[in-house]
């Protein structure tokens, strides 16, 4: 991707108070939707980011994750193709599941739109399909990067008409290594058209992709950038190499409700969930090695509750909305910094309150303290000898030689006597 030299930086616009979605003067169909989907106050993102977008300038959103960023774009957008017939819209995600979410947003905005189709274009799923999908001539089309690019280079598909383009969490597109595949895909699109690019952070590399992509784009940030949501409350709790299971049952035990387990490697995720339902708790996973069936299956059982517990590598850090993850539990660490705001922030959803913990050995002190100068915070309670405040407010489970917590769940979950057979670690 060729990076243009340094131009002027446009001013963030001041912050704007919410008002009634009402006040937007939106097309009546996209209103009908709003009310349907009981949309009444914007959010702040959603408050800057929509009156700019409506007023077809290209825009810069950076904003935490679960503010509201899918509707900030979805609105406009769908207003767009309402007041223009011939236009489309292509919106371009890091990974399948944000597609399949971004694409379910979209429709219940559009719902009351019948000209306005949708079309999913991602790795994982029929090449036919998709290309019937395509071939009814859809206005807006979701995809992944390299999907996409598989439909330019058969031709199954024209972005010739494309008015407005949107990238969603492109910090994580370019992280995911697609930026050749962006480079391919702008030389599809119309040079006239609207760019709306969303992103958790503003890294270099994301101000390079806006210089391409954009013409003279207006900024709203809301929050700090690479900061997790207010509302997320955040604590460690120390573990020797061969207690880690134990600990992370002992987390398991103390909480209640919906949880997401980071683990670093596919392998590592499969061995984290299977050791977690030997012990009959309901528990599923997703990785880059599942299928899509497989993966879209454990998402819908995990939304729907019959699962409590998700074991996910990054796949899940970012783009997955679902409001009643109660807890997140870092079982390692991420290997890039970054990556643990948008972990975390699977919890305290839309202002929600949410539980993060995060399972430290002795060798996980150095990145343990990368974050911490992310969240440029002082070290936590718990990064050093002691362990943080628990769940509730007292010390945490899993310290060696303490009395183990019992389950809140209706099922209680103790270890028995291990044996030759018991579970293995992860």
């Amino acid at each position: 991707m060729i990076i243009p030299k340094n131009e002027a930086v446009p001013l963030p616009i001041e912050p704007q108070t919410p008002s009634p979605f009402g006040a937007l003067q939106l097309p009546s169909a996209l209103s009908q939707a709003l009310k349907a989907m009981k949309f009444v106050t914007p959010t702040p993102v959603q408050a800057q980011a929509i009156p700019v977008a409506l007023e077809g300038q290209d825009l810069i959103a950076c904003a935490q994750t679960g503010t509201g960023k899918t509707a900030a774009f979805g609105i406009p957008l769908v207003s767009c193709l309402l007041e223009n017939p011939q236009q489309t819209a292509l919106v371009l995600v890091p990974t399948r599941e944000l597609a399949l979410q971004v694409s379910e947003v979209l429709k219940e905005l559009s719902r009351f739109a019948p000209g306005i189709r949708t079309a999913l274009v991602m790795g994982g799923t029929a090449m036919p399909q998709q290309i019937r999908a395509l071939a009814a001539k859809p206005r807006v089309i979701i995809a992944t990067p390299g999907r996409l690019c598989d439909h330019l280079q058969r031709k199954t598909l024209s972005l010739a008409n494309t008015g407005v383009l949107v990238l969603d969490e492109a910090d994580r597109m370019l992280d995911m290594g697609f930026a050749p595949q962006l480079s391919q895909i702008l030389r599809f699109v119309p040079k006239e058209r609207q760019t709306l690019l969303f992103s958790a952070t503003l890294p270099a590399n994301i101000e390079a992709l806006a210089k391409q992509l954009m013409r003279n784009p207006q900024r709203v940030s809301i929050g700090a950038v690479s900061k997790p949501a207010e509302k997320i409350s955040q604590s460690t709790v120390q573990a020797a190499v061969g207690s880690k299971n134990d600990v992370l049952l002992d987390q398991i035990n103390a909480r209640e409700g919906s949880i997401i387990v980071f683990a670093r490697t596919k392998s590592r995720t499969d061995r984290v969930a299977r050791y977690l339902s030997q012990y009959g708790l309901a528990v599923t996973r997703i990785h880059g090695d599942r299928t899509q069936g497989q993966r879209t299956s454990a998402i819908e059982g995990f939304r729907a509750g019959r699962f409590r517990i998700l074991v996910a590598t990054d796949i899940a850090a970012r783009g997955l909305d679902i409001p009643h993850i109660a807890h997140v539990i870092n079982y390692d660490l991420p290997q890039v910094a970054e990556d643990y705001v948008h972990r975390i922030g699977r919890t305290g959803r839309a202002g929600a309150e949410g539980q993060a913990v995060s399972i430290l050995l002795p060798e996980d002190k150095v990145q343990w303290d990368v974050i911490q100068r992310l969240l440029n915070k002082g070290p936590q309670a718990g990064s050093g000898q002691g362990s943080a405040p628990g769940p509730r407010g007292g010390s945490q489970p899993g310290s060696r030689g303490g009395k183990r917590p019992p389950s809140r769940n209706q099922n209680r979950h103790r270890r028995g006597t291990r044996g030759s057979s018991g579970p293995k670690k992860a």
